[in-house]
């Protein structure tokens, strides 16, 4: 009865929309009511209509105003709310945002839709087509229509090239006819052949031609063949200069390293320049090392052009992170007279050498504490002039509880943290240094000191030699060929030690610890985000204790010490795979699966806390709060929280499924599914209930929810809702829960919300 009622109300509704339409419309006038399109096709063809009409009905303008149970109830609101007084306020925006201006038949071309409709059928290869329109009048509503006699297609016969004896001519031979946009037998598409132009540009680019362009290219076609097929020609115009015909090569090339608009244009000129390796250097306040700069070249005089080296060379400047700006110019060159030879210019705008920036923010975890967190940052982009950046870096923070039993249990944290990056290898071994990217390397060393006020008081030292690079745009590679932590813990609290007493276990969690090892991870990822499937693929291997373990080895675990510190023992896999299909216009469906495996040997029964799997929050499981999801069916109490360092495991496993859809304007919805768990290798830490067996796949925890994206182009602003339906720490027969919207307590109890920056995944 009730939906009967409103279903009531809407028709009411509509009808009013529809009456007050009519009386605003301007005299003499209809409301355009879309076009109609008519396809026959000649008597000679037995020709499917049906993509051909709806082809043509997409190239009409302009478009009809949208409807509901064919009444355009945009327009009735836009009618309804009236003019506003001024373009803001409420009003301005209900009308433009919720409305829509009524589209009138006298803003349709009729005529101008059917040269457009001929058009389209003679780009397609459907010659000698014609088209004619009407109109009729329904009401209020003007509607178009449009009458197509479509004729057969052609189709291709043959393609040829008419060349000469040219340099140019017997490069265009040597064009590869595999990754042709035009084949035999192939439909005319004007399309195709526009790109094959494109295609055959950027080969001849790749061969020196600098100055060459599609418009060069002139083709033709004969359709005198019969049987509907057509004879393709290609060559090259005879209006085609000189320059664009033949292959440049560099004579000269400077770089200005210290450019800015606000000075004067430099003299190009070769006086008061250096030469270094047979490059022109002007470095008028010897701001960079000629090294460093020679680096990003990745060609020399002498040199044939070649756009994509050229695009290289670019990027590398751009990317040695001490430039704002880089252009550059070629022109013919100044030292001959010789049509092939170009001089090329770089230009490069530096950031300002040193800066400091303080940060201050806030934050909320998962345990129920809050806190503040200050910190100053200080930059030297080109320390040695080989835009070598160092940062340092210094903070400080505070956490606390509300909470009656956390109240005094606050977290104070300082730290310092030194880092160096160098655009260049600095190895034993040999890497290619080729590609869009400097190769990078880096060292790292920090220290940080942490008050758990009730607890105990623990320090951290790091440090780390890395090397990144990519020899191609999106493959990624980053060696650490050391990589070292240490921490040690103090200062234990009475409180601590009795909980030492009644869980041996803790103190594990604060022994001293060393890890020293390296790792390699591999970043594979899709070239087009905007392709119909996107991938991604993560691999990480890490390594700990070799090196230690030929001097010190150990028998069992904890049974070695380094410097007072027992030195860690494992190997660690995990590897993170991503697949994202787009169903259709801004609808995708994303999928996750991570798998991650440790394998702690000799010294060490557990893999460090600090390389611990953890499970849970806002980019893993979003119906579980981070680290409150196993190991196992280990249920992780508030306490342990508190108490333990990290809740993590060896092993683990990590399912999603995510639907995104546009809802409106910026905002976007999602619907997602996640299903994943952590296991220990052994029992020392959690027990039986928190080890990896058979049963993995009982004890996995399974959340469902629902989310909503602002996407702000810059950032996309994220709130998610999970909530958990499998919960593993439960009785067998209990895990599966009933989900029960309507219940205030279970919202409270089971509702995850998480604010995010970015996609989950």
């Amino acid at each position: 009865m009730i939906i009967r009622y409103y279903i009531l109300i809407l028709i009411i509704a509509l009808l009013f929309s529809a009456c007050s339409i009519r009386k605003h419309l301007p005299a003499n006038t209809y409301l355009y009511n879309g076009a109609a399109v008519s396809v026959t096709a000649t008597p000679d063809s037995s020709l499917k209509t049906r993509a051909v009409r709806k082809s043509l009905q997409g190239i009409t303008f302009p478009k009809k105003n949208k409807m509901f149970l064919g009444i355009p109830y945009k327009v009735g609101w836009w009618y309804f709310i009236g003019e506003p007084k001024r373009e803001s306020g409420l009003k301005y925006w209900l009308r433009n945002r919720l409305g829509e201006p009524p589209v009138l038949n006298t803003m349709v071309d009729m005529e101008a839709n059917v040269d457009n409709i001929v058009a389209y059928l003679e780009n397609r290869g459907y010659f000698k087509s014609k088209a004619d329109s009407s109109s009729s009048v329904k009401g209020y509503k003007w509607k178009a229509h449009y009458n197509v006699k479509l004729r057969p297609p052609y189709f291709l016969d043959s393609i040829a090239w008419i060349l000469d004896s040219s340099v140019l001519s017997k490069d265009i031979l040597t064009i590869p006819p595999t990754d042709s946009y035009i084949k035999k037998g192939q439909q005319f598409e004007l399309a195709n052949i526009k790109a094959e132009t494109r295609r055959v540009d950027l080969y001849l680019k790749q061969k020196g031609y600098y100055y060459f362009s599609p418009d060069y290219i002139k083709t033709y076609v004969d359709t005198t063949v019969g049987n509907h097929t057509i004879k393709l020609y290609l060559s090259i115009k005879k209006e085609t200069p000189l320059v664009a015909r033949l292959p440049q090569t560099i004579n000269s090339i400077m770089v200005f390293p210290n450019y800015t608009l606000l000075t004067p244009p430099p003299d190009t000129t070769k006086t008061s320049v250096m030469l270094y390796d047979e490059v022109y250097i002007r470095d008028t306040v010897n701001a960079f090392t000629p090294e460093a700069l020679l680096r990003s070249l990745t060609y020399g005089p002498e040199s044939l052009y070649d756009v994509q080296i050229h695009n290289e060379s670019l990027n590398r400047f751009i990317n040695m992170g001490a430039f704002k700006f880089v252009k550059s110019r070629y022109e013919p060159s100044t030292d001959s007279i010789n049509p092939s030879r170009m001089d090329v210019y770089y230009y490069l705008t530096p950031l300002n050498k040193k800066n400091i920036a303080a940060e201050v923010g806030g934050f909320t975890k998962s345990n129920s504490f809050t806190g503040a967190q200050a910190s100053i940052n200080w930059k030297n982009r080109n320390l040695f002039k080989g835009a070598e950046k160092l940062n340092i870096k210094t903070y400080g923070a505070f956490e606390t509880s509300p909470n009656d039993s956390l109240k005094k249990n606050n977290n104070f944290r300082l730290g310092a943290e030194v880092s160096m990056s160098i655009p260049r290898l600095i190895t034993s071994f040999n890497i290619a240094d080729t590609g869009y990217y400097p190769p990078v390397t880096k060292f790292l060393l920090g220290f940080e000191w942490m008050r758990r006020q009730l607890l105990f008081t623990k320090n951290f030292i790091r440090g780390q030699y890395d090397l990144t690079w990519r020899r191609k745009t999106n493959r990624i590679h980053t060696l650490a060929p050391v990589s070292i932590t240490y921490n040690n813990a103090s200062q234990f609290s009475d409180e601590y030690l009795q909980k030492i007493i009644q869980f041996p276990v803790l103190e594990f969690s604060t022994r001293p610890e060393l890890i020293l090892g390296s790792f390699y991870n591999y970043t594979h990822t899709s070239t087009n985000p905007n392709a119909v499937n996107i991938y991604y693929f993560n691999g990480n291997v890490d390594l700990a204790g070799n090196i230690a373990g030929l001097f010190k080895k150990a028998n069992a675990p904890f049974s070695k010490q380094i410097f007072g510190a027992y030195y860690a023992q494992y190997v660690k896999l995990d590897v993170d795979f991503r697949y994202t299909r787009k169903l259709a216009k801004d609808v995708y469906l994303a999928n996750r699966i991570a798998i991650g495996a440790g394998m702690p040997y000799g010294n060490s029964a557990y893999l460090p806390f600090s390389k611990q799997f953890i499970i849970g929050g806002g980019n893993s499981l979003r119906g579980f709060r981070p680290k409150r999801l196993g190991p196992g069916t280990v249920f992780t109490t508030a306490d342990q929280q508190v108490t333990y360092p990290q809740i993590g495991g060896d092993y683990k496993l990590e399912i999603q499924t995510e639907l995104r859809f546009p809802l409106f304007g910026a905002v976007k919805g999602a619907l997602f599914a996640e299903a994943g768990n952590i296991w220990m290798k052994n029992e020392l830490l959690y027990g039986s209930e928190g080890t990896f067996s058979k049963n993995i796949f009982r004890e996995l925890g399974v959340d469902v929810g629902a989310g909503i994206r602002v996407d702000a182009q810059v950032l996309i602003i994220r709130l998610d809702i999970g909530i958990p339906v499998h919960k593993p720490w439960l009785p067998l027969s209990e895990r599966w829960q009933r989900i029960e919207l309507t219940s205030r307590d279970y919202r409270r109890e089971n509702f995850v919300y998480n604010i995010g920056i970015g996609y989950p995944f």
